[in-house]
């Protein structure tokens, strides 16, 4: 399950996550997203791919990585 919170993309841009949504026709989950720098923009991915493992340098790594939350 995808949480809301502080994720970070493989290639090392930090990511909120707002949370996840149903497509209306396919009820397909995406991920609804804001990026942390620029302009904030907001993204949705499939949650599937969002989900995903990447390879980089041969070595398979989450294409998005939760950050940490600090004591509740």
């Amino acid at each position: 399950m995808i949480k809301p919170g502080r994720y970070r993309h493989y290639k090392g841009k930090d990511y909120e996550v707002l949370g996840v949504a149903r497509h209306s026709e396919t009820e397909e989950e995406y991920v609804v997203y804001r990026q942390l720098y620029g302009e904030g923009g907001l993204w949705i991915r499939p949650a599937s791919m969002f989900a995903e493992s990447v390879s980089l340098g041969g070595e398979h790594v989450p294409r998005f990585r939760r950050l940490e939350e600090g004591p509740a």
